[in-house]
């Protein structure tokens, strides 16, 4: 064999009691398990694992790296925390698939999630479809990469940004190329619905989309149209427009923030159990932090994305309409921001992409506001002139209480949510998982060691329909991780976020060292997972 990991500590991804073993390895395979009293093993290369625990590399379902993978070969981000496969595509944006004037217009929808604004050459978009873009993957990254269909790039693509049902045509264009990217390797179809311009669907037409999505077994992950007030309504919308396509359905940072959400977290999980109790396909994922991360446009009022981003920096600079994007953040409360009036103490900017502005970066939109003498949205409304809407915030609005419970839910799975841009990122990028497993597992008792790498690893895979991954199992893909149950944690903190864990000292991928003695080698092991067709 090629490797025989000895006297490890296999935490399986099952759930069950873990349990001690000799692991062996060959050709990208677990070739062999062995417990106490059987035949011993050899390879070319032995491990000792004395001490440490092996699992299944971590799947993280809600991942924001469809440029850092091709930006950045070592992506140590996520590498370094033992994920070894990433859900691309959320929230409806990203950039496949898309023609020359989408992609443009996407790369500074999205700027503040991932850089890569219209003259950045970091990375060459030498792709315009779903396939292109995997097949562009396949040329060697960090880590292995699965993706969604944006809802929202397709209806950019297809019906442009008006606030409007789309034509019957529209429609039928859409479907097609939702079809397409499935059939070309997508797991599933995105929603960012309170994101334009995938917030102007309303929903019978993502219900035919996602009949798309069901006849070719993927799955819906929509961020819903609200985490704040309705938030449940906005639950409950997603569950019956799916049961109706006869849809899986994945539930995309699955949360209840606000001061409106305090404590509700038990009202979503009985909506949830009603609906897997009637035979519901539906799971989760969450992030083990309390606040959000997103761009400063995204708080804006629908109306005010009409048109595209060059409308936007109009409006901005037009004094009526900026009166008018005004009052819906701060008296109505914009659909942008979830219904709930912003409190501009809740807005910590984290990221900007013009360098003049990175002074900014670490204080509160109210906090800068006083320095400079103004008011709050005018201080927003320059800065998002200033940085052509590449602002990214942190927003403060979320609940422990409610992080606790929705975690603990049988369907619920690990995603970072991980926006990796800007100089103060927020720390899930680079440490939800050993997170999950020093503070809420070790340290709180939240779910055991066990429970918990089920929920990162087999839990995901079972959403994925992947049938040779989440599980040490002989003949399983030898996407391995092997960590420390004692010392394992976050590096990763609001002051110092880019910091990387600890206590994982071995990530295998294919059987290859990506981390080796807690450093990365220049493995690039990663490449696509496509769509299993069937």
């Amino acid at each position: 064999m090629d490797l025989v990991i000895r006297d490890v500590r296999v935490v399986d991804g099952s759930g069950g009691p873990s349990y001690r073993a000799d692991v062996g390895l060959d050709g990208g395979r677990i070739a062999a398990v062995r417990r106490e009293g059987d035949p011993a093993l050899s390879a070319r290369r032995t491990l000792d694992g004395h001490g440490l625990a092996l699992s299944p590399g971590f799947i993280d379902m809600h991942a924001h790296s469809d440029l850092a993978l091709l930006r950045d070969p070592a992506h140590e981000a996520k590498a370094a925390q033992g994920v070894t496969l990433e859900v691309l595509g959320q929230d409806g944006l990203s950039y496949a698939p898309v023609d020359d004037a989408t992609l443009a217009q996407v790369r500074t929808s999205i700027t503040g999630w991932n850089g890569g604004a219209p003259g950045d050459t970091s990375v060459d978009f030498d792709w315009r479809t779903v396939g292109e873009y995997l097949d562009r993957l396949d040329r060697g990254i960090a880590v292995n990469a699965a993706y969604l269909v944006p809802q929202g790039t397709v209806r950019m693509y297809a019906v442009g940004w008006d606030d409007r049902p789309a034509t019957d045509a529209e429609l039928g264009r859409m479907r097609q190329l939702v079809a397409e990217g499935l059939e070309q390797g997508a797991v599933g179809m995105s929603s960012g619905l309170t994101y334009t311009p995938g917030m102007y669907a309303n929903g019978a037409e993502l219900t035919e989309l996602c009949r798309v999505v069901a006849r070719y077994n993927g799955y819906y992950c929509p961020h819903h149209r609200s985490y704040g007030a309705g938030a449940l309504e906005a639950y409950e919308e997603m569950v019956a427009l799916t049961r109706d396509a006869g849809c899986a359905l994945h539930f995309a940072h699955a949360t209840m923030n606000f001061g409106v959400n305090k404590g509700r977290a038990p009202e979503l999980l009985a909506l949830l159990d009603k609906a897997l109790d009637a035979g519901a396909d539906i799971s989760l994922d969450t992030y083990p932090y309390t606040p959000g991360c997103t761009t400063l446009v995204a708080m804006l009022p629908s109306w005010a994305g009409e048109g595209g981003p060059e409308a936007v920096l109009a409006r901005l600079r037009d004094r009526e309409s900026a009166g008018r994007i005004r009052h819906d953040l701060e008296e109505t409360g914009s659909d942008g921001c979830h219904g709930v009036p912003i409190d501009w103490d809740t807005i910590e900017i984290s990221g900007v992409s013009a360098q003049g502005l990175t002074s900014c970066v670490g204080m509160t939109v109210r906090g800068l506001a006083g320095e400079r003498g103004e008011a709050p949205w005018e201080t927003a409304r320059r800065l998002l002139i200033a940085d052509r809407l590449g602002t990214t915030i942190l927003q403060h609005v979320g609940h422990e209480e409610n992080v606790r419970q929705i975690m603990r839910h049988r369907v619920h799975t690990g995603g970072s949510d991980g926006i990796l841009q800007g100089i103060k990122p927020h720390p899930r990028a680079y440490g939800t998982f050993p997170h999950y497993l020093g503070r809420y597992a070790r340290e709180l008792g939240i779910l055991s060691l066990e429970e918990m790498v089920a929920h990162l690893t087999s839990g995901p895979a079972a959403r994925l329909r992947l049938p040779d991954r989440g599980l040490v199992r002989e003949g399983y893909r030898a996407d391995l991780v092997l960590f420390d149950p004692d010392t394992v944690a976050a590096g990763s903190t609001f002051e110092a976020p880019r910091t990387l864990p600890v206590g994982i000292p071995h990530v295998l991928i294919d059987g290859r060292f990506v981390i080796e003695d807690g450093r990365r080698t220049d493995v690039l092991a990663g490449r696509s997972v496509r769509r299993t067709p069937g």
